[in-house]
């Protein structure tokens, strides 16, 4: 009697240690975003654990640049964040999102699908300055844009998907075709001097985000001798309306302070 239930209490162990493991497996960063992901703020920045910044259901999160709200022109639409140009608009007028909070150090993920031909960015460090009209005047962009058939990408490897817009391009093109989903990771560390993005599982681009190397890149740019590109280590993620149709999905960050 004593060895069966020795044996019983062996395999009740061995069973709950199994059930942890896979737990812990599953909790991988590509995964799909869980309650137990969803982090205030607060407690995201202290403990380095993701904070969602959308999970298909509200804005909460976000508003445009230099407004108030969000505005009619982003749809939310299966659990995706989906922006229609606006056919009539008044000039100079913009639907370029922006975080309420501000990051520094951090890996952002997400995953884009752009329209065919289309265009749209990922910015961070954003600074919400009224003279400023873009959000792109003080926040670096990783390139959002279908490769075949936007002329863009026709300019080189730094204007194409995944580059750091204008400074350092893609060592490969691993882009989906227009209206699939790609699934975009962002690390911007400025205490390691060290930024790289991940796009659909491969390392395409790393780069430098602050001192004499990043104000090499930039004066290589097209931002050379602007005030405020790149200047702020703390800022917003920003996602861009370029005018064309793009959508944006699990969109959550994860604190490197």
């Amino acid at each position: 009697m004593k060895k069966l239930l020795y044996t019983a209490l062996i395999a009740v162990a061995l069973t709950g240690c199994k059930d942890k493991t896979n737990k812990d497996n599953n909790m991988v960063d590509s995964d799909p975003i869980t309650n137990s992901e969803k982090v205030a703020p607060s407690a995201a920045a202290k403990s380095g654990e993701w904070q969602v910044l959308f999970d298909g259901t509200n804005f909460d999160a976000w508003k445009r640049y230099l407004e108030d709200g969000v505005g009619d022109a982003w749809k939310i639409e299966e659990g995706a964040m989906v922006f229609y140009p606006p056919k009539e608009r008044k000039k100079g007028e913009k639907y370029n999102l922006v975080t309420k909070d501000s990051f520094t150090n951090f890996v952002l993920s997400l995953e884009w699908k752009i329209s065919e031909g289309g265009n749209s960015g990922i910015f961070w460090g954003v600074k919400e300055i009224e003279s400023l009209h873009e959000a792109y005047l003080s926040g670096p962009e990783i390139q959002v844009l279908d490769n075949k058939k936007h002329p863009d990408a026709k300019n080189g490897p730094v204007r194409q998907a995944g580059a750091l817009y204008d400074m350092v391009g893609p060592s490969e093109d691993v882009t989906k075709p227009a209206g699939e989903w790609n699934t975009c990771v962002l690390t911007v560390n400025h205490k390691t001097n060290e930024g790289s993005v991940v796009l659909n599982g491969t390392e395409i681009a790393s780069f430098p985000v602050n001192g004499p190397d990043w104000e090499a890149m930039v004066d290589k740019s097209k931002f050379k001798g602007s005030e405020h590109f790149g200047k702020y280590p703390t800022g917003k993620i920003g996602l861009q309306d370029h005018g064309d149709i793009v959508a944006y999905r699990n969109i959550k960050i994860k604190s490197l302070d």
